[in-house]
């Protein structure tokens, strides 16, 4: 989980650092949303007393962090990465969920009166299921444990709206669609959140 997180902050850190070229601009945002998919509907007996511990579905508070950079007017990339506020339980083992991605970005030309900025993201990442078992023993009952690392593609649709010069309001939904998330009812998992950010070299 750490190189992966390393490799996201890095690159959103870069696309902050840049100095910004005629027609470039460069952004990076926090926010916080959900993120939903339902159960696989299994039972599993975690520590071997005969307690049955029910598979849950995905859920919580997700926090989102994010940067990109534009090249031209309408044409960018970025990266995100989206993960679970606090640790969960799953089957009885607390664990947390996380989501990255590395994005192609469009967006449409600015509607000057309303500071509005509508974007469309698509790419490719990862999803990580990070598994804190108390023992070996309970982890070994558990698909996934002690981390689980997943291939997924990302669309999102997230407007910008410029309250200032620099700063805009971001809310935005994104769409996972994770490779074998057995762990969960479906492959898809949707996500909606608002966050807020700062912009450079940004041309009205």
């Amino acid at each position: 989980m750490k190189p992966i997180l390393s490799t996201i902050l890095g690159s959103i850190l870069m696309c902050v650092a840049a100095q910004p070229a005629p027609a470039q601009e460069v952004a990076a945002y926090l926010g916080f949303g959900g993120s939903h998919d339902g159960s696989a509907g299994i039972q599993i007996d975690t520590y071997g007393d005969g307690n049955l511990y029910k598979t849950p579905g995905l859920g919580g508070v997700f926090g989102h962090l994010g940067g990109s950079a534009f090249f031209t007017k309408h044409l960018g990339v970025g990266a995100d990465l989206a993960w679970q506020a606090s640790q969960a339980s799953y089957a009885g083992i607390p664990y947390r969920p996380m989501l990255y991605s590395f994005d192609a970005i469009f967006r449409l030309s600015m509607v000057q009166r309303l500071r509005l900025v509508p974007e469309f993201h698509t790419g490719i990442g990862g999803a990580t299921l990070r598994f804190n078992p108390v023992d070996d023993a309970s982890c070994a009952q558990v698909p996934g444990c002690p981390s689980s690392h997943k291939f997924q593609e990302h669309l999102a649709a997230a407007p910008r709206w410029y309250f200032t010069g620099h700063f805009f309001l971001r809310p935005a939904f994104d769409l996972y669609h994770v490779h074998n998330l057995s762990e969960f009812g479906s492959n898809w998992a949707p996500q909606y959140s608002v966050g807020i950010g700062y912009s450079v070299g940004r041309k009205e």
